[in-house]
């Protein structure tokens, strides 16, 4: 039986509040298709500039490439509000997010167009051209096409009050470790320590039954109380490190291994040492960089200004929804159909 999370955690997490983002989306879902195109496809006055990021954007997400899609793969027309089962991914059954996030674009094009989509964490590149939320980055990922899916988990961004230099000295990790040996990996080697606040959120009844260590367990808390320690550890886990955004987003530093997967963040794009602090992949080195950091405060704030630069790209909600446009418009061209 799956664990429940305590209704006032939830409540002052800092999450992205699903309640609203459901009634926002059903409310849009009953807009009648001439007027929600209408409404949504205004592009305004584009200067120069925006037109470069726009195109540079959209090839980063739809890569280059050329080849069919097969008849027997589903139509626009068929996308359901009911379809929970994904196409393909982890095998789990997903709620309306990815629904949601994909028809916010797909309901703006002609509904005999064929698509490919894979819902979920994917961590592998498909065999036919795919609209996906995460992909590998090193390799020919080009079938994996990027687009912004499950963006109410994934995309959250701060303001924080806190000045890095007034936080503790310290890091802080967070997360669920089932499964996902790198998280273990860390959990093993610095939890305890003096430079880690590390813990492991795995529901109770699960960690029993994988049993993984009782003292290594803890409750979930809200992202403010992260935002005390002056390095929040970003751990990839299904695919991608979900709170990388909102750490970056803040004034404490993102501290991790090199990246392997990317979202519509573009984490590939990252920079070690200039938008986030690197840890060797065994962690070895954390208390270190801690140290480094910590003794110099203008170095960190440097990568903490580059980081925020980072994140105001995506803060741009109308450059966000045509880039978005562009990406499904560039997948229904190089798949032959527009």
């Amino acid at each position: 039986m799956a664990e429940k999370i305590n209704p006032a955690y939830k409540l002052c997490s800092g999450k992205n509040s699903k309640l609203f983002y459901y009634l926002r989306n059903y409310l849009l879902y009953l807009l009648p298709d001439a007027l929600y195109v209408h409404l949504f496809t205004k592009r305004g006055n584009i200067t120069d500039e925006e037109r470069q990021i726009i195109e540079e954007r959209t090839s980063y997400y739809c890569k280059p490439f050329t080849a069919s899609l097969p008849e027997s793969l589903p139509s626009l027309g068929q996308q359901s509000l009911k379809e929970r089962k994904p196409a393909g991914g982890t095998g789990r059954r997903y709620a309306s997010v990815y629904f949601f996030d994909s028809y916010e674009y797909t309901r703006c094009f002609p509904k005999s167009l064929r698509w490919n989509y894979l819902f979920g964490d994917i961590t592998h590149v498909p065999e036919l051209p795919a609209i996906v939320k995460s992909r590998p980055i090193d390799g020919d990922n080009a079938f994996s096409v990027l687009l912004k899916l499950n963006k109410v988990r994934h995309f959250i961004f701060l303001n924080d009050s806190i000045p890095f230099t007034e936080k503790r000295d310290m890091a802080i990790f967070r997360g669920d470790v089932r499964n996902k040996e790198n998280r273990i990996r860390f959990m093993q080697r610095w939890f305890g320590s003096s430079v880690c606040d590390a813990g492991d959120t795995t529901p109770e009844v699960v960690a029993d039954r994988l049993g993984l260590p009782a003292e290594w367990r803890r409750k979930p808390i809200p992202i403010k109380e992260h935002l005390q320690y002056k390095f929040i550890v970003a751990l990839e886990g299904n695919d991608v490190a979900s709170n990388l955004k909102w750490i970056m987003s803040s004034n404490s530093l993102a501290i991790m291994p090199r990246p392997k997967y990317e979202t519509w963040f573009m984490e590939g794009r990252l920079i070690p040492g200039f938008h986030y602090v690197e840890v060797a992949d065994d962690f070895s080195d954390l208390e270190e960089k801690i140290r480094y950091y910590t003794e110099h405060p203008h170095e960190a704030e440097m990568i903490l200004k580059h980081a925020h630069e980072f994140v105001a790209q995506f803060r741009n909600k109308r450059l966000e929804r045509i880039i978005s446009l562009n990406v499904m418009r560039r997948y229904f061209g190089q798949t032959g159909q527009l």
